[in-house]
């Protein structure tokens, strides 16, 4: 009997992480009915963080609130409070995904004017409930704003050198002059954990909008527009050009900076939601481990699931398989196993994106087939699966 660990992140825009858990764990026991699956879908700090905190803390509950989205329409969102122990305040988790994210924008891209204003409503709601610690997830972001929207949803002031307020996203960030941080709301009495999926700085050629700013529609110019308007607010903020250097200010579009500027903490998301779940002992007790994406780029080794799940399999000696809706050709496999691509299973991306739970199912079965031939090297022995 193979004992499999499923640990995937969504696969954006078409599958949540736990629906894509469920796919895979089908195609396999479709063929190996006596396998025994642990479905452990995972997250990184973007879509599909709440879920995983609500699948993996009993008593959580969701708290609805309407934000101002990306497009600035109103958009229903939540945030998720978990129980504590310790403290009957508990901890509130916002993810910018649904309230300020880059899915909640369709087709449609609005690199200079989307911002972070509903993300950083959110947080307010939560803090309004009194917690006394948020924890926030800040993938998959629409804007390269800096954070601004969220910071002036908490009490900043940003204005231009005429005094007045600025307009919304790296649009107004252009004609910023001054950003008052005296009227911030304090972070709760537990501080502020932000989960990230990146170690970007703000600015430079590894920065926020050289690096992610194209995929938010952003042409060369408006990259170099975007630039040029958060060096300006690196300027504005107080020991701003320390923040700006720090890994991971220049996660979801700045936004890390503007958090950092409050006074929160970055730390690896895959690594904290991994250690909430208990996913390094899943681990050791398995045979193979499957991690996966909807890309998986030469980016993904920068924090992304699949590489962190890769790294807790090799200290636990349990071989890793890779899935994902594409595999670019610059993308570092070598850590896993046998590595499956539901566009090549289904013959294009359009066909794998069109229903990806059936191509799952595939790879599921696919991979199944692989460890029972032997195509995936099993381990003689297992660490301790103490984490990476």
């Amino acid at each position: 009997m193979t004992r499999v660990v499923v640990a995937i992140d969504s696969l954006k825009g078409s599958l949540s992480a736990a629906a894509a858990a469920r796919a895979l764990a089908a195609g396999w026991t479709a063929a190996e009915p006596a396998a025994r699956i642990d479905l452990r879908p995972m997250a990184d700090g973007g879509e599909g963080t709440l879920d995983a905190f609500a699948a993996a803390v009993p008593g959580a509950r969701r708290m609805p609130v309407t934000v101002t989205g990306p497009h600035g329409e109103p958009v229903a969102a939540s945030w998720l409070w978990l129980p504590s122990p310790d403290d009957e305040r508990g901890t509130g988790v916002v993810e910018l995904a649904s309230t300020s994210g880059i899915e909640l924008l369709g087709d449609v891209r609005r690199g200079l004017d989307a911002d972070t204003t509903g993300f950083g409503q959110a947080i307010a709601a939560a803090l309004d409930a009194g917690v006394s610690r948020v924890v926030l997830g800040i993938g998959s972001s629409a804007s390269t704003d800096g954070g601004v929207g969220m910071l002036r949803a908490l009490g900043a002031r940003c204005a231009d050198r005429h005094g007045a307020d600025i307009v919304p996203g790296a649009r107004g960030l252009a004609d910023l002059a001054t950003a008052d941080l005296a009227e911030l709301r304090p972070l709760p009495p537990g501080g502020a954990v932000v989960l990230t999926d990146v170690s970007n700085p703000l600015l430079g050629a590894r920065g926020a909008a050289a690096v992610f700013g194209p995929q938010k529609g952003l042409d060369a110019a408006g990259v170099a527009a975007a630039e040029r308007a958060l060096a300006g607010l690196s300027r504005a903020v107080p020991r701003g050009d320390v923040l700006a250097s720090t890994d991971g200010a220049g996660a979801a579009g700045g936004t890390g900076f503007g958090l950092l500027a409050w006074g929160a903490g970055l730390t690896p998301g895959a690594r904290e939601v991994a250690t909430l779940i208990g996913l390094a002992d899943a681990v050791a007790a398995a045979d193979l481990v499957i991690t996966g994406e909807g890309s998986f780029d030469g980016q993904s080794a920068a924090g992304k699931v699949p590489a962190f799940v890769a790294e807790l399999a090799a200290h636990a000696g349990v071989p890793a398989a890779l899935v994902a809706g594409r595999i670019a050709p610059d993308a570092e496999t070598a850590a896993f196993a046998a590595s499956v691509s539901l566009t090549d299973l289904a013959g294009s991306s359009g066909a794998s994106f069109a229903d990806p739970a059936r191509w799952l199912r595939a790879a599921g079965a696919a991979l199944a087939a692989t460890v029972s031939a032997g195509g995936a090297d099993r381990p003689t022995g297992r660490g301790t699966g103490a984490g990476a």
